[in-house]
C-alpha cells in the first residue's frame, strides 16, 4: 500500500526542498546586497519576490503535509478493512453469531474513528497557512517622504563649511569645495582620512552633518531620497551580484530595453564576455562563475544602464591587476557623466584623465587640477 504513494511523496518532498533552496538563495541575495538594493531604491521588488518565494514554499509544504496525512489515514483504513476481511474469512461461513458480530463492530468502530482524524489534521495545516498569511501580510503604514524637492543636477554640487564627526573623531572640519557637472574627480588621501565617508555624505547615505551640501542651490537634505537614488550609481571594490540573469544583474530589475542593456555592455567593455552568451544566461550566486574584471564591468554596466547623473566609485579597481585596473579605470573616465572616484592607485596616462583631484587632509578638502597634482607627486617619487 505504501508503495502506491511513494512516487508522489518523493515528488512533493523534492519540491519542498527546491522551494526551500530558492527561498534561501533569495534571502541571501537580499541581505547580502541590501546596500545595493537601498541605494538603487529596489527594496520593494525584492520584498515582493521574497514574499512570493515564501508563499510558494508554504504551499509546497502544505501539499506535502496534506498528502502525507491523507496517505497515513488511507493506509490505516485500508489496513483495517483488509484485516477484517481476512478475519471474516478465517471465522468462515456467511452466518456470524452475536459474539462474532460484536467483534466486527468493535473493529468497525476503530475504522470509523480513524477516518475523522483526517479532518482535524487538515484544519491544523489550514490554520497554519492562515497564520502564515497573517504574519506575511504587511500591516505597517507606508512611510511618505516629506522632502519637497526632486533631484536636478544641471550645473554644480557645492559643499560649504562641512563638519562631520564619526565615533568621536572629527572627519571634516569646515570643509568647502565644488563639483562641476560632467567633470571627473579623484579623491585622494591616506587610509582612514575620510574618503569613503565623503562619498557617503555626498550621496546622502549620511545625513547627520553640519554645513551645507547644495545641488544647483538646493539643499541635499531637502531632496527626496528616492529621487536621489534614481539619479546616482555606485561602483565598489567588492561587487555584489545576484543569482539571476545577466540582464537582471545589469538592470537591477528595472524595465529597460535589450538595446539599452546591450549599449551598456558595449560601453563597459563586456562585449567579449558576451560573445557566446545571451542576456538570459544565469550568473551564479554572487558571481562565482565570473572573473574579477567581468564583475567590475557588470558594475560599470549597471551605472551606464541606469543613466545616472553622478557615478560614485569606491576603490573600484583596487582588487584587479594593474593592467586590467588601468583598462577599467579608462572606461570610467570616458563615461559621459559626473564621476567622483576613490582610488589609491596611479595609472600612468589614465589617472591624469580625471579633471580634478580632491585631496583630504586635516579635515579639509583641497581641489587640484589632476595634471598639476600628479606632476607634483612625481617629484617626490
Amino acid at each position: 500500500i505504501v508503495k502506491l504513494f511513494q512516487k508522489k511523496t518523493i515528488s512533493l518532498q523534492k519540491q519542498v526542498s527546491k522551494d526551500s533552496e530558492d527561498l534561501t538563495v533569495n534571502l541571501s541575495n537580499t541581505f547580502s546586497g541590501l546596500e545595493i538594493l537601498k541605494l538603487n531604491n529596489i527594496e520593494d521588488k525584492f520584498t515582493t519576490k521574497s514574499f512570493s518565494k515564501i508563499k510558494k514554499l508554504e504551499q509546497s509544504k502544505f501539499k506535502f503535509n496534506v498528502f502525507s496525512e491523507s496517505q497515513r489515514n488511507i493506509t490505516n483504513t485500508l489496513g483495517f478493512l483488509i484485516f477484517i476481511l481476512i478475519l471474516i474469512y478465517l471465522i468462515g461461513g456467511p452466518v456470524i453469531d452475536y459474539a462474532k458480530m460484536m467483534l466486527l463492530v468493535q473493529f468497525s468502530m476503530t475504522i470509523v474513528f480513524a477516518l475523522p482524524d483526517i479532518f482535524p489534521r487538515y484544519n491544523v495545516v489550514k490554520s497554519s497557512a492562515e497564520i502564515y498569511e497573517k504574519i506575511t501580510k504587511p500591516d505597517y503604514p507606508v512611510l511618505v517622504n516629506g522632502k519637497p524637492h526632486n533631484f536636478s543636477f544641471k550645473e554644480k554640487l557645492e559643499v560649504k563649511n562641512l563638519n562631520f564627526s564619526y565615533d568621536n573623531k572629527q572627519i571634516f572640519d569646515d570643509a568647502s569645495f565644488t563639483i562641476q557637472k560632467g567633470k571627473k574627480y579623484l579623491i585622494k588621501g591616506p587610509s582612514g582620512i575620510g574618503k569613503s565617508t565623503l562619498i557617503k555624505l555626498l550621496s546622502q547615505t549620511y545625513e547627520n552633518y553640519e554645513g551645507e551640501i547644495l545641488i544647483d542651490g538646493v539643499d541635499l537634505k531637502t531632496i527626496k531620497n528616492k529621487s536621489i537614488s534614481e539619479n546616482i550609481a555606485f561602483v565598489y571594490q567588492d561587487v555584489f551580484l545576484f543569482k539571476d540573469t545577466i540582464k537582471n544583474n545589469i538592470t537591477l530589475y528595472r524595465d529597460l530595453s535589450d538595446d539599452k542593456v546591450r549599449k551598456a555592455i558595449e560601453l563597459s567593455g563586456l562585449s567579449e564576455f558576451m560573445k557566446n552568451k545571451t542576456l538570459d544566461d544565469l550568473i551564479e550566486e554572487n558571481g562565482k562563475n565570473l572573473s574579477g574584471g567581468e564583475r567590475q564591468r557588470i558594475s560599470i554596466a549597471r551605472a551606464i544602464a541606469k543613466n545616472a547623473e553622478i557615478l560614485f566609485i569606491d576603490e573600484g579597481t583596487s582588487a584587479l591587476n594593474p593592467e586590467l585596473g588601468s583598462e577599467i579605470e579608462e572606461k570610467i573616465v570616458d563615461l559621459n557623466t559626473t564621476v567622483i572616484a576613490i582610488s589609491h592607485r596611479y595609472y600612468p596616462g589614465v589617472s591624469e584623465k580625471y579633471d580634478y583631484v580632491l585631496e583630504i587632509s586635516d579635515g579639509k578638502v583641497t581641489t587640484y587640477e589632476s595634471k598639476d597634482y600628479f606632476q607634483a607627486e612625481a617629484k617626490y617619487v
